[in-house]
């Protein structure tokens, strides 16, 4: 999923992108509300998890 090698070089790179960033820190900008954050969760919890009903049957 990414080019990092190792465990080290993934901790580097994120070092190095905090220290850019807090040399021109920006305020984050939500650009949803907590909502539409909390019906999407739900949306995608829906999908992933199966139903008790489902793991019931099964049995």
């Amino acid at each position: 999923r990414g080019v990092h090698t190792s465990v080290k070089a993934l901790e580097d790179d994120i070092t190095a992108w905090i220290d850019t960033w807090n040399e021109n820190p920006r305020p984050f900008t939500w650009t949803k509300t907590a909502d539409e954050i909390l019906n999407s969760l739900a949306d995608y919890l829906t999908e992933v998890t199966p139903s008790a009903n489902k793991n019931q049957e099964e049995t």
